[in-house]
């Protein structure tokens, strides 16, 4: 058996067993915002960005989400141990979310496995000012082990509305190999990316239940594609930062 295959059934058996009431109250909070006009937001700090890339402009997800993918804080940075400093960076967040209309009625999900460092708290706490609905996602076994880097001494899990759990290790690590100290084989990307899509899903379960058509965009390579993905495009049209 691949130790990694197994480590990563371990992660999504957990995150089936205990996770279920967290996303679909997650779902329920995106189909509040959708209902009402508002618009969904998604950020992450270095890997945990590729979570907001994986969430927007994509076939089969929700058409109303936005990543916020702040400049030194994704993985095309050079040289990438940049992005361990930026994300440590007391007042980068306030910065950032400047040009982010993000308000009442919308919601904010961050991504962060260990929870503790200052720009993923501090874009919680501001959006959570300007009153967003936050969702983190984040490791909190991982949390619990570390203190918080923030000002405020607060780790995310402590400033979010909600809570879906990477159900990972600390460290990230999962695999152990005899002879090796050092642990491999992180498994939050995985887990972010299931926890994140099972949201999408039970948020079109839920419109649909609401008597509303769930804004989903179709795979460019269907045919037919272009036209209906043309028109929810111009629906949000002035709402999609992307664009």
């Amino acid at each position: 058996m691949i130790a990694y295959f197994e480590a990563v059934r371990k992660v999504l058996e957990k995150l089936e067993s205990t996770q279920e009431e967290s996303v679909k109250r997650a779902a329920q909070m995106l189909a509040d915002a959708i209902a009402s006009g508002g618009m969904v937001y998604v950020f992450g700090a270095s890997h945990a960005s590729i979570a907001a890339q994986e969430l927007f402009y994509r076939a089969g997800g929700l058409v109303p989400i936005n990543p916020i993918l702040a400049p030194g804080l994704t993985t095309d940075v050079r040289p990438i141990t940049r992005t361990t400093h930026i994300e440590r960076m007391p007042g980068y967040a306030e910065v950032l979310l400047r040009d982010v209309p993000i308000g009442s009625g919308d919601v904010l999900v961050v991504v962060s496995v260990s929870g503790r460092n200052t720009v993923p708290i501090e874009m919680a706490e501001e959006a959570g000012k300007r009153g967003a609905k936050v969702i983190a996602v984040t490791s909190l076994a991982y949390s619990k082990a570390v203190s918080s880097r923030a000002p405020s001494g607060k780790l995310l899990y402590q400033v979010a509305d909600l809570v879906l759990d990477l159900c990972g290790d600390p460290g990230d690590a999962a695999v152990e190999i005899p002879g090796l100290k050092q642990r491999v084989g992180p498994t939050s990307t995985v887990a972010a990316a299931v926890l994140l899509n099972a949201v999408v899903v039970e948020t079109a379960r839920e419109l649909l239940t609401r008597g509303i058509e769930p804004p989903i965009f179709l795979s460019a390579n269907l045919d037919g594609a272009d036209a209906h993905n043309a028109s929810l495009l111009a629906r949000y049209s002035g709402r999609l930062t992307y664009m």
